[in-house]
């Protein structure tokens, strides 16, 4: 889980990166509440999809807001907060009230303290109902000559996806938990692969090692798909469709964890690897050795795109690559830096960042590797420990 500390730091960052003027910050999209806060309602709770609000002001003062059944999903973890602002909602005894509008009625419990300071919304999550319990799109009172504080809101959401690409210890933590889960995966997969599986059993035999490496429940998503002579290029979840020989298994999956990510991709040659499997094999690992010699805090994103991509075209392949070359990782997937040909991004020391070579020939059919990595000022730390091979 993130930590006390973590998530102060992080609100520290945020402030620095504010006006001195605005004296409290709403945070509306779940991802930044648990950024901020520790709280962050598990998509296999009974309260998947539902959030609560956290308000941070200046004085370094963190109110969480929530309904009391979601309240109730998200035990054992403890918030970073100061206070949490419970209101109730279903009792088991009374029918309950649109949901929403109890997560409203707890916010509205700040609405005095705020009225007239001059804040920040994250407006691409904050519903309207939220804002006019705040009164922050009308007149506080009808009989009031008094205004709200000011509705011209920098861009808080910017600010904070800024934020996140450089990761601090916690977030690192549950980085690398996703990775040694994917690392267990993978090695399942090398262990089981043959003529015959089906893309879904190949599924469940990935899902339960890296469950068990996990040690808790987890999300996995991602392509668990084959490919073949006549299609190159297959993605998505699995299917019943049974492995044969010759075809070319694409695993591109992620483990999550409180909605941290791993990423990365092996392709297995199915019932062995023949001549031109290898050489596509060849090619792709030359391709992520190029790109990993450019990887280091300052460098260009499009520069590592280019020398990623040196090797597949002079290979004759390239055309057949139209993908990014690889993109930034965290609580989003894919999130910058993206590494593509016109990126106007510079990789940052913080950054957890993915290289996936890939190449999808007609007659031969679909590989894709990728590792993830850590970048530092000297150059970055790989995170993914698979084994890269074709079987």
């Amino acid at each position: 889980m993130l930590t006390e500390q973590g998530c102060k730091q992080r609100r520290k960052r945020l402030w620095e990166s504010l006006s001195e003027t605005i004296e409290w910050v709403l945070i509306a999209d779940p991802r930044h509440v648990h950024y901020f806060a520790n709280y962050w309602v598990h998509p296999l709770s009974f309260s998947t999809s539902e959030r609560g609000l956290l308000l941070l002001e200046r004085d370094g003062k963190a109110t969480l807001f929530e309904d009391n059944f979601t309240g109730k999903s998200i035990k054992p973890t403890k918030p970073h907060v100061d206070r949490i602002v419970t209101e109730d909602w279903y009792d088991h005894t009374h029918s309950v009230i649109n949901r929403d509008h109890a997560l409203f009625a707890a916010l509205k419990t700040v609405s005095e303290h705020l009225y007239g300071r001059p804040g920040a919304i994250e407006a691409e999550w904050l519903p309207v109902g939220a804002r006019e319990v705040l009164s922050l799109d009308r007149e506080h009172h009808s009989t009031s000559q008094e205004q709200p504080g000011s509705t011209d809101y920098p861009d808080l959401g910017t600010a904070i996806r800024h934020l996140r690409r450089q990761k601090h210890s916690d977030e690192l933590e549950l980085i690398r938990r996703c990775m040694a889960a994917g690392d267990a995966g993978h090695e399942k997969a090398l262990n089981v692969v043959e003529p015959g599986m089906t893309e879904l059993e190949v599924y469940q035999a990935i899902l339960d090692a890296a469950t068990t490496e996990a040690g808790r429940a987890i999300i996995l998503y991602g392509d668990f798909r084959a490919t073949n002579r006549k299609t190159p290029k297959a993605g998505g979840l699995p299917t019943d469709y049974e492995l044969r020989q010759g075809d070319m298994m694409i695993l591109d999956f992620s483990v999550e964890m409180d909605c941290y990510r791993s990423d990365f991709t092996n392709t297995i040659a199915v019932g062995g690897a023949n001549d031109e499997q290898v050489m596509l094999f060849r090619l792709v690992e030359a391709a992520m050795k190029a790109g990993e010699e450019t990887l280091k805090a300052g460098a260009a994103a499009k520069d590592v795109y280019a020398a990623t991509a040196a090797p597949l075209r002079e290979s004759g392949y390239a055309d057949t690559w139209t993908s990014h070359a690889g993109h930034g990782l965290g609580l989003a997937h894919p999130e910058p830096p993206v590494i593509v040909p016109e990126s106007a991004d510079t990789l940052l020391a913080g950054d957890v960042v993915t290289l996936e070579p890939a190449l999808y020939v007609e007659g031969i059919g679909g590989i894709r590797i990728e590792n993830n990595y850590l970048i530092t000022a000297e150059g970055y730390e790989r995170l993914s420990n698979h084994h890269i091979c074709l079987g």
